[in-house]
């Protein structure tokens, strides 16, 4: 007890030296600061919804190569991350780091970037929720239900139902959502590892060549899902968007820095173990999709509908195979409210520093949680899945604005380490610091390039609209209203 005594009274001390009094309710440990990033990225989401992205690219090599370049990636980006987290701890963190490392304006920027990505999170996991997980296999398969005649009508009800439920748990404290992050840690682990081992057992072949296999299945052999590109490469980095959308929004474990006991080395771990955790875990479940399949060519012809076409057509048990679709879509649902925790603090260190209205910075009394800042966020979300087609456009959106907001605070970190940043936490990446970061923007601007092409166009044209935007209310109003955070005032 003394022990976590200590812990809190030096989370509050490093709190009080950036400038801010402990408002919200510091309930978390080391574990479910891990298991809320890692339920946000969650493999049993973006791992199966987007498995079409990869698949219908560059064929099994999209899997079995794309992935691990993808994940080292991400790798990347969140150690990169973490080692900033490590040094400035506090909700909103990339909006913060990037105020403290790059200025009032590179922080500003950062923040309205990072809270579009992850109101696209949200929305894009909900419909993908809905479009291609509780529709065509939990409706049609467990319940035996015609599905033929839903449409945006139901898709939107149901999505507002599903939002509604999540904000709600989210208003009732963060102890309450900690024991639901912690559940969907175990459960995520259980359900990929169940549903690997099911379909490995009953696949009518087993060849690991596929894995390696390049085959441009882009246009109609690949059910539409990409336009029809002529070069292979093109081909294959477009796949590379399965596995970055999949393995985003690690930031949740920054954003709930204030929440979190010994949080300048909790916060770090939990990020980095969350990316290196759902890289394996994921990348031996999507390769067990692709050995799974009696075809590959009939696979990739079904476009978004592979995965629901996969897991109809093996023959592991009917109940077995029930209880996987139960625990899936769960895992999805408890991936959005975990999504809806991080965009509200977010929004609630956003609106602290006066960079949305007061409003939503206020907390709850009882239970010391942002509940304008929740609800706020979770109408946001919705709003965003009333655009069709929405899964498309969200899914790459929520990965290219999330991705640039992670890289933002990390190049103002390159630029400024040594002179303005002379502060480091406990994680401390020491001489390989700068290598990283560089790395990193690197990595970005392929996934940024990724990200804006065909048919994801519509998300360039929202990134390009948005900075000409940011730059324009900025130069005209924000730089002389927006005071940023306070000063950072550590002893070293």
């Amino acid at each position: 007890m003394d022990k976590n005594k200590q812990k809190l009274s030096q989370d509050e001390k490093i709190l009080q030296q950036m400038g801010y009094k402990q408002e919200l309710a510091r309930n978390m440990g080391g574990f479910s600061n891990f298991a809320i990033s890692f339920s946000i990225i969650c493999i049993l989401a973006g791992g199966i919804t987007a498995f079409p992205a990869g698949l219908s690219a560059a064929g099994g090599a999209s899997i079995g190569i794309g992935w691990p370049l993808g994940a080292l990636f991400a790798l990347i980006v969140a150690a990169g991350m973490g080692q900033i987290a490590s040094a400035f701890p506090t909700a909103g963190g990339l909006y913060h780091w990037s105020s403290i490392l790059g200025g009032r304006g590179w922080g500003w920027a950062t923040a309205w970037f990072n809270v579009l990505g992850l109101i696209f999170v949200t929305a894009s996991v909900n419909v993908g929720l809905w479009d291609l997980i509780i529709k065509p296999l939990f409706l049609a398969n467990v319940l035996g239900m015609d599905v033929s005649g839903l449409g945006d009508v139901q898709k939107w009800i149901a999505v507002a139902i599903i939002t509604t439920i999540q904000a709600l748990f989210n208003h009732f404290g963060i102890r309450l959502t900690t024991r639901l992050t912690d559940f969907s840690g175990y459960l995520i682990f259980a359900v990929a590892t169940i549903l690997t081992i099911a379909l490995l057992a009953y696949a009518p072949s087993f060849d690991l060549s596929r894995l390696f296999t390049f085959t441009n299945y882009t246009g109609d052999a690949g059910g539409g899902v990409w336009p029809q590109f002529n070069s292979l490469f093109i081909a294959f980095l477009s796949g590379l968007l399965l596995v970055c959308y999949t393995i985003t929004g690690f930031d949740a474990s920054a954003h709930t820095s204030e929440e979190t006991n010994n949080a300048a080395s909790a916060v770090p771990r939990g990020m980095i173990n969350a990316v290196l955790w759902s890289a394996l875990f994921g990348y031996i479940m999507i390769c067990s999709f692709v050995l799974a399949m009696p075809s590959v060519p009939e696979g990739a012809a079904q476009g978004w509908n592979a995965f629901s076409w996969l897991l109809a057509g093996s023959g592991m048990p009917v109940l077995l195979k029930n209880i996987l679709i139960v625990g899936i879509v769960l895992a999805n649902f408890l991936c959005a409210l975990a999504a809806v925790t991080s965009c509200s603090r977010m929004l609630y260190a956003f609106a602290r520093d006066g960079g949305l209205p007061k409003f939503l910075s206020q907390v709850h009394p009882e239970h010391k949680t942002p509940v304008n800042a929740i609800w706020f966020g979770a109408l946001l979300s919705f709003l965003c899945t009333l655009y069709t087609p929405a899964f498309l456009v969200l899914s790459a959106g929520c990965a290219v604005f999330l991705y640039i907001s992670y890289l933002m605070p990390i190049m103002a970190g390159l630029f400024t380490e040594g002179t303005r940043w002379t502060h480091k936490g406990p994680f401390n990446l020491g001489v390989w610091s700068r290598p990283i970061a560089v790395l990193a923007i690197i990595g970005g601007a392929v996934l940024a390039y990724v990200g804006m092409r065909p048919p994801y166009e519509k998300v360039g044209y929202l990134a390009l609209g948005l900075a000409i935007v940011l730059a324009i209310v900025w130069f005209a109003v924000e730089a002389r209203r927006f005071q940023g955070p306070p000063a950072v005032k550590f002893d070293d």
